[in-house]
């Protein structure tokens, strides 16, 4: 017997990994990428091994022994390791905090014989389902298509495709037969498909299945219950999951024969985790497909202005979709509704009530469009002027009628509707501003013969519930539709024909640079919801209505138009002229005390602390929600036109930060999307 010590990386904020001391057989040591159990504090805890050796700088009677060593389950492969090792270095975050997140929590607290168990199950499972990967009833796609999907399913090596089509274009079917090329080319071949939202995943699952059905499909998502999300990983890791579904977590799954990534809706801001470990799944995307030298499909109607700055400079390869893919299907009208001369009532215009009532008497669908749940986004007393303000937040208590409360959507704080103003004593206190509860019910008043289905995270918190109501509007059982963003994208109704979008000027003036661009996405890819299905008997055209009090505005001229071309391109030059991404690389550090002057004072010393050529440390600024759960919040922002300036900054920044003794919880992101 010999010993052999395991560099291990475990899930902790330290940065640094830690060797411990393991007896085996000679010939026999554990190899890298393998689970180890160790002991770790008082609590027993398993780690990565990502180096095995001889020798190590503890002191000897420092060294503790590995407890014990997973060696049924294959190791992740060198290319998974230098997968979360470039993450941990490019996010400034420890190797542990990356790796063991990225594995099913299930996968880090089983005992070796519940994990032999898993093992079992998943053999059999396999073993019921095996088949060829065969395609069938592949449909036959028009010019454009084709093109793409050879184009996509022919690629060899690194190429990144951005994948512009308007919606209703058939992209998934471009994935689809470019995925079935790739599977007949390689018998091992994996594909890795990422979808924005859960919600996207069942009906975009059922498609794959039909298609592919001796094919295992393994789906990777934070709904899976953690027995589930441990089996799909684990059909994944070993091979067996041909084609792998999922959410931003699935780009971290250790996928061994990884052929093809195909990011649908890549512009979505979804993919950026805004909470541990702020990585982008998207570009995190990019990266592998480099280093594994394979294809990569970003595909979208409303492109991010990174992918399609890159297109325009000819780092991605620009494949179009400039047609409906059903034949006879166009694009929908799009009309403004001036509510300076057409004054809403009780939220809607008359010209909008009227194209509502027109689709009913034909038996078509309707969907109205408002990024805002509950009732109102807050009370107000018109006598003294108070308005429903959270105790812990720098936000409005939200108005919630159905369920008799107010509630903050930042802190999760729940109150009874008060009787009377708290300042005032008034009886009469008045909802301000409309969500979707508020539609809901003049919708019901105005259209009680209506089937009306309201589709928002309040409707659709049961496991389950947000997929049944969907399935209700593709069986025809709604005539009205209401919803926030839940419905905006990815769905193919084929029997709705209007869509009515409400309130959407706010983002107009926000202090988000992206906020337009965002707009405009949001405006398209719900339009795109219209319309998908060949014109009706009558021969009408599909129409999008969108009310709003600054009908001459740039964006909306361009949304009605359809034209994102003009729009990114208008959007590209303001962006270089203000040295703004994607001309820029940033960073952002995040400050949280009790009171704002400790997080602003942190954050001043954190920007005299270091300085380099190159980089810009702007002054420290409270957050736009400055206070969230009673911590107040700063922030800092850095900026540099060189990445790897800006990452060298960093990596020498956040030593000097470590060793600043304050109890300022502080955290960095870098390539933030919200600033």
């Amino acid at each position: 017997m010999t010993y052999c010590i395991l560099t291990i990386a475990l899930d902790t904020p330290l940065n640094s990994c830690f060797d411990y001391r393991w007896q085996c057989a000679a010939g026999a040591e554990p190899l890298a990428g393998q689970l180890a159990l160790v002991s770790f504090g008082r609590r027993e805890v398993v780690g990565l091994i990502v180096a095995v050796g001889t020798q190590t700088d503890v002191p000897a009677e420092k060294l503790k022994d590995a407890l014990a060593v997973r060696g049924q389950l294959s190791p992740l492969s060198p290319a998974w390791l230098a997968l979360a090792t470039f993450a941990a270095e490019y996010y400034q975050r420890p190797l542990g905090e990356v790796a063991l997140p990225g594995l099913p929590k299930n996968l880090r607290v089983l005992t070796t014989v519940a994990l032999d168990r898993a093992l079992k199950k998943l053999a059999k499972g396999t073993a019921a389902a095996a088949g060829d990967d065969t395609a069938v009833g592949t449909p036959v796609l028009n010019e454009a298509q084709q093109l793409a999907a050879d184009a996509i399913g022919g690629a060899d090596g690194f190429t990144p495709i951005l994948l512009f089509g308007v919606t209703g274009s058939g992209k998934t079917e471009v994935y689809l037969q470019a995925c079935a090329q790739v599977l007949a080319r390689d018998a091992r071949a994996q594909i890795l498909i990422l979808v924005p939202e859960i919600n996207l995943t069942p009906q975009l699952e059922g498609n794959i299945r039909a298609r592919f059905p001796g094919l295992m499909l393994a789906t990777l998502h934070s709904s899976l219950s953690e027995g589930e999300r441990m089996l799909h990983w684990l059909a994944a890791h070993q091979g067996q999951a041909r084609i792998i579904l999922g959410t931003r977590l699935s780009i971290l799954a250790s996928l061994p024969h990884l052929r093809l990534i195909v990011i649908d809706e890549e512009h979505d801001p979804s993919y950026k985790q805004q909470e541990g470990l702020r990585y982008s799944a998207r570009d995190l995307a990019v990266w592998r497909a480099r280093q594994l030298a394979i294809p990569i499909v970003l595909g979208s109607a409303t492109p991010s202005l990174e992918s399609w700055h890159h297109a325009g400079s000819g780092r991605y390869r620009k494949l179009e979709l400039r047609e409906r893919a059903v034949k006879d299907a166009v694009l929908p009208r799009v009309k403004l509704l001036d509510m300076e001369k057409d004054r809403p009532k009780d939220g809607l215009t008359s010209h909008l009530v009227a194209a509502l009532r027109q689709r009913m008497e034909r038996g078509e669908q309707s969907l109205l469009f408002l990024n805002r749940r509950g009732y109102a986004p807050v009370i107000c007393c018109e006598a003294c002027g108070w308005i429903s303000e959270c105790t812990r937040c720098t936000a409005h208590m939200v108005l919630h009628k159905p369920e008799h409360r107010l509630r903050c959507h930042h802190c999760s704080l729940e109150l009874r509707i008060p009787r009377n103003c708290p300042t005032c004593g008034n009886v009469d206190l008045q909802p301000l501003g409309r969500g979707t509860q508020r539609v809901e019910e003049g919708l019901q008043q105005l259209f009680p013969e209506a089937r009306i289905l309201r589709i928002d995270a309040d409707s659709t918190r049961k496991k389950g519930s947000a997929q049944a109501a969907f399935d209700s509007v593709h069986r025809g059982e709604v005539d009205i539709l209401i919803g926030t963003q839940m419905v905006a994208k990815g769905h193919d109704f084929k029997k709705l024909t209007l869509v009515g979008i409400l309130n959407p000027d706010t983002a107009l003036f926000s202090h988000d640079y992206r906020a337009s661009e965002r707009l405009f996405a949001q405006l398209m890819q719900v339009a795109g919801r219209a319309g998908r299905a060949a014109r009706n008997e009558g021969g009408s055209v599909s129409e999008v209505l969108v009310q709003t009090r600054y009908a001459s505005h740039p964006l909306y001229a361009a949304v009605v138009k359809h034209d994102y071309e003009r729009f990114a391109g208008g959007l590209l030059d303001e962006r270089k002229g203000a040295a703004l991404p994607p001309f820029v690389y940033q960073a952002l550090l995040r400050a949280e005390a009790r009171e704002l002057a400790g997080a602003i004072e942190f954050l001043a010393q954190a920007r005299d602390c270091l300085a380099a050529d190159g980089i810009t440390v702007h002054d420290p600024i409270p957050m736009t929600m400055t206070r969230v759960h009673n911590v107040d919040r700063a922030q800092l922002l850095v900026e540099s036109p060189s990445r790897p300036a800006l990452q060298a900054f960093l990596k020498e920044w956040l030593a000097l930060l470590r060793e600043m003794k304050s109890r300022v919880k502080w955290s960095l992101e870098v390539d933030p999307l919200d600033i």
